[in-house]
């Protein structure tokens, strides 16, 4: 193994440990400068990494270099040096070209021909075609479809959401890439949620709100991502909602993405929250054990590798919260074999996947706070909120799922919960726990909610 191939498998451990906007900003252009008899040089590309991974990565890169490695790292240093290429740009990181700005975009009454449709943020790599349907998707899936073939008269706006790492995004490019496919002039723009607030707050501070309303107004299709981090931005809110208005009167595609529905997106503005509802809503589970083993031979054929079906469906059943860590899984594997040399057996596999922290999210534990923290994550609410004496409507259902979920996901007994949650009676916690056991059964959101917060909460324990 190579230098390039050992820190691609780094990589792909990292990057089960790290949050997407933490993996996508740290370790974005960095590469293998040397590896020698335990002394590893990482390249990075400015100083501002090179001191946010020596202070807050540095455990976890020399951790994954020994485990892949099986050696004992003895020293890692971090070298500011700016290449052409790099390992993670062309193993990791989504093959898209830099977000234009807004001045790239626009030139006042012209912008529209300025328009480039080259750097759209669309990935070329996500399409329909490498999108492998399930039980779990096939909804949003169509959904997608029939957006990318009639965009603006089908669908609009639609509106996917679910959890960490299912697919939404490959969606949403895939939708991208088919409108680019069967018109290559229309203009497409491809924003994540913080990069549209990060525009409207430089358009307010620099005068330059025109150019702004010229760039997001002026396209055929927008594709937003992440939406949910519109909420508690009054004025990104606003912006948002009236660039919304314009796309949708003049018959123009808006897709979103989010990972909850948009009846949980609590501090959302109400008006802001009807236009989100007015089109379709699909949402992405889990997937299957089956769409899991489709995912790894679709991978594997992108490799022009062939693994045993024993291996496959031993890691399909292994690894069973989304997509990214099983390709995460499949990525450590296969840097495991062409390093040792050897071939791979479901006792091997077993033996791999051992040591990475996410592969079982069940045997993760957390405790009483992070999941109150969890759910009042999720509604936009805070722990005072929760714990509190408010008998608001709008706080009952969070407080009854967090007495639920400390019931079925932490074996709580009923009075030690009425004592986290505020020192209120067990006879409280009793009719929570059976009132959400009933709506679980019965109502499709409230499964949906409770899905999605048992990602995130399982997500980030340890």
């Amino acid at each position: 193994m190579n230098t390039e191939q050992l820190w691609q498998a780094v990589l792909g451990e990292l990057e089960l440990l790290v949050s997407r906007a933490n993996f996508s900003t740290w370790f974005k252009d960095t590469s293998i400068a040397s590896y020698e008899e335990g002394k590893v040089v990482i390249r990075v590309p400015n100083a501002f990494t090179q001191a946010w991974l020596e202070k807050k990565y540095h455990p976890a890169i020399i951790k994954a270099l020994s485990n892949i490695t099986r050696e004992v790292v003895k020293d890692v240093i971090y070298k500011v040096e700016v290449v052409r290429t790099s390992m993670h740009a062309a193993a990791h990181t989504p093959n898209t070209v830099a977000l234009p700005t807004m001045s790239q975009l626009v030139g006042g009454s012209s912008s529209h021909q300025q328009f480039d449709t080259q750097s759209n943020g669309i990935n070329r790599k996500y399409t329909f075609d490498a999108f492998i349907v399930g039980k779990g998707n096939e909804l949003a899936h169509a959904a997608a479809l029939a957006v990318a073939s009639a965009p603006g008269k089908t669908y609009n706006p639609l509106f996917i959401y679910g959890g960490v790492g299912l697919g939404k995004t490959h969606l949403m490019h895939a939708v991208g890439n088919k409108i680019n496919e069967q018109s290559p002039n229309t203009r497409i723009l491809y924003v994540t949620c913080e990069r549209f607030t990060n525009d409207y707050i430089h358009a307010v501070r620099s005068g330059h709100g025109k150019e702004f309303n010229d760039l997001y107004r002026g396209v055929d299709v927008l594709v937003v991502d992440d939406i949910q981090f519109l909420t508690g931005k009054e004025g990104t809110q606003d912006a948002f909602f009236h660039t919304f208005n314009e796309l949708h009167q003049q018959n123009k595609q808006v897709v979103v993405s989010s990972d909850r529905p948009p009846k949980s997106l609590a501090s959302l503005e109400q008006r802001l929250l009807s236009r989100l509802e007015c089109g379709m809503i699909a949402d992405i589970s889990q997937p299957d054990l089956e769409t899991r083993m489709a995912i790894l031979e679709s991978k594997c054929q992108e490799r022009d590798v062939v693994l045993d079906h024993n291996i496959l469906e031993f890691v399909a059943e292994t690894v069973q919260s989304n997509i990214r860590e099983l390709e995460g899984a499949l990525n450590r594997i296969l840097a495991h074999r062409d390093l040792h040399h050897i071939d791979l057996s479901v006792e091997v596999v077993r033996s791999v996947l051992s040591t990475v922290r996410q592969v079982q999210p069940q045997q993760r534990s957390f405790n009483i706070r992070s999941l109150i923290s969890t759910v009042a994550g999720y509604y936009d609410l805070t722990l005072d909120d929760l714990l509190g004496k408010s008998r608001m409507k709008r706080l009952a259902v969070p407080r009854q799922i967090m007495m639920y979920l400390m019931r079925s996901e932490m074996k709580s007994s009923f009075p030690t919960i009425g004592q986290e949650v505020g020192g209120r009676d067990h006879t409280t916690a009793i009719h929570a726990y059976e009132k959400i056991s009933r709506e679980v059964q019965e109502n499709e959101k409230m499964r949906t909610d409770i899905e999605l917060i048992k990602q995130r909460l399982y997500t980030f324990a340890v």
